[in-house]
């Protein structure tokens, strides 16, 4: 005889109530969450410019982040560009310099396609528009 013979499993019904009441639960406390960061990031548009800038943000970020639906959390951008300006202001202070990235114009040369470029650098075929 087993020592788990008097226990009783639960019915596949219970389960699935447990199941639908986690999930139930669970997106209750996000949609708090989202209100309750709302409602953070609503106290930091009562700031100055002059105290944005000591947390490293501007008007602008605040902005961006009320542009974002209502369902998504506006203090995780806020916090993305917070860090990024600290990051930078360490790059620059220890003496990098920021990334330059060469890229090739995405304009074609009017030379390269056989247009005749005039004495005042616009191609011919242009003039008329």
């Amino acid at each position: 005889m087993s020592i788990y013979a008097d226990t009783q499993t639960p019915s596949h019904f219970s389960a699935m109530v447990n199941a639908v009441a986690g999930f139930a639960v669970a997106r209750m406390r996000e949609v708090l969450q989202v209100v309750k960061n709302r409602r953070d990031a609503n106290a930091l548009a009562g700031l100055d410019d002059r105290m944005l800038a000591d947390i490293g943000l501007t008007r602008g970020d605040l902005r961006d982040a009320y542009s974002e639906p209502v369902w998504r959390d506006p203090t995780a951008i806020l916090v993305s560009r917070a860090y990024e300006r600290r990051v930078n202001r360490r790059r620059i202070g220890i003496g990098l310099v920021e990334k330059s990235f060469e890229a090739p114009s995405i304009v074609p040369s009017a030379a390269v396609h056989g247009v005749p470029v005039k004495a005042s650098g616009m191609p011919s075929a242009w003039r008329a528009y």
